[in-house]
């Protein structure tokens, strides 16, 4: 699994300073950020040209993230044995050839089969980051340093904003994903140019694990009663908000509101800016181990009854302004990171980080696939579909919090 010693920070190389590795692997994030972001600004398209119903469109929503999650048990052991560079490397061109397939896909199976090599191509992108960080950076700063990348990568949420609403109503959603392939292989050329791992000098040579010890080393973290707190909610938070941002945001605003296309891009622009340094703001607030469980909790009680409160909403302007508070309420989820990272002795949070991030994405696809299911359901029975989808998606993050809660609490973080 991959390993996370900070008991010293590594020096720069003298061919390139940490920062600057850190944001050519950030760069890879950030396409991963785009890439799961992009249904609500596509979905119209997708719609006309094969004549999807919302099942179908959350399904497609739901399968990035469902290959992302499954593929980071596979990238994790990936990052220990082969190393952060050569694994995202090696996953990338996945997601190039998916992004090239999408913009050329003749129906719905061939786009769905995009979906799955962009999510696997991408899955390793923000883990890299994050075991990056753990490995070279001090442990003091690691939920600052993973709050400001997070705010880097939102650059692709940027990019999914009012840039590709224009590009998609100028020349199509195969245009969209044409460019967002090209930037994919720009930002493979980046890594391969400029990353090369430190290497601790203090370090004692440390055979790899066999994927045999690595898997059976997943699966005992299943045994811990601890586990299962971080990953229900884990399994809800993100979900939550990435639901809003990259499936419903553009439909909503469009059948609810009458907003145009490019009209919702740019309140996903809004909410990709507010990404940019939401992240970091809750990293520098970060309360410490022992408070910073009850931080989270109460956060995503919060964040439910924001969407129960959006469920009813028949103001334009108003659901906007909500979508904006939910957007600066989002960078809680950083917190989550930190949460996972001090549950852990040190030769378990690699693959802690790991399981927790694979929980992640696993909550987002199915949330998505859920809740397109239920947007069919409710249109099909005369209901107004996205009322009922917003108030499932407010029931599953409440319950999920209320789990959190009562489901026992990592030993390393009880007072002593």
């Amino acid at each position: 699994m991959p390993s996370t010693s900070t008991s010293s920070t590594v020096k720069p190389s003298p061919a390139q300073p940490l920062w600057v590795m850190l944001l050519a692997l950030l760069s890879g994030f950030a396409l991963s950020q785009a890439y799961r972001t992009t249904t609500s600004i596509v979905a119209q398209g997708l719609q006309v040209d094969f004549g999807l119903q919302a099942s179908s469109l959350g399904a497609f929503a739901g399968l990035f993230g469902l290959s992302f999650g499954v593929a980071q048990l596979l990238m994790g052991i990936g990052l220990d044995r082969y190393g952060l560079r050569r694994t995202v490397l090696a996953a990338a061109p996945l997601g190039i050839a998916g992004a090239a397939l999408s913009a050329l896909a003749p129906s719905y199976g061939w786009l769905m089969a995009g979906q799955v090599l962009i999510g696997v191509g991408y899955s390793p992108a923000f883990v890299a980051c994050t075991l990056f960080i753990a490995r070279h950076f001090s442990a003091e700063r690691f939920a600052f340093f993973s709050g400001m990348s997070m705010g880097v990568g939102g650059l692709g949420l940027l990019f999914t904003g009012t840039p590709l609403a224009w590009v998609v109503q100028h020349w199509g959603w195969r245009a969209g994903f044409g460019v967002l392939s090209t930037l994919s292989a720009l930002s493979w050329l980046l890594i391969f140019a400029l990353v090369r791992e430190p290497v601790h000098p203090d370090a004692p040579p440390r055979a790899p694990e066999s994927w045999g010890q690595a898997l059976a080393g997943f699966a005992a973290l299943l045994t811990l009663p601890h586990t299962w707190g971080v990953i229900v909610l884990g399994m809800s938070c993100y979900a939550a908000f990435l639901s809003l941002r990259g499936l419903w945001l553009g439909p909503l605003l469009m059948d609810r509101f009458g907003f145009s296309l490019l009209d919702s891009g740019n309140v996903a622009l809004a909410l990709s800016l507010i990404a940019l340094f939401t992240p970091a703001v809750f990293g520098r607030m970060d309360p410490g181990m022992h408070r910073r469980r009850a931080w989270v909790g109460n956060a995503s009680l919060l964040m439910a009854s924001l969407f129960a409160v959006m469920a009813f909403l028949h103001h334009g302007g108003a659901t906007v302004a909500l979508m904006i508070l939910m957007g600066l309420l989002s960078g809680y989820s950083i917190l989550q990171y930190s949460d996972a990272r001090s549950s852990y002795p040190p030769e378990l949070t690699g693959r802690a980080l790991s399981l927790f991030t694979m929980a992640m994405f696993l909550g987002v696809a199915l949330m998505q696939s859920v809740t397109g299911a239920l947007g069919a359901w409710a249109g099909a029975r005369g209901m107004e579909p996205y009322r009922v989808v917003l108030l499932a998606i407010a029931a599953w993050l409440a319950l999920a919090s209320l789990a959190f809660r009562l489901l026992p609490a990592p030993p390393l973080l009880k007072p002593r």
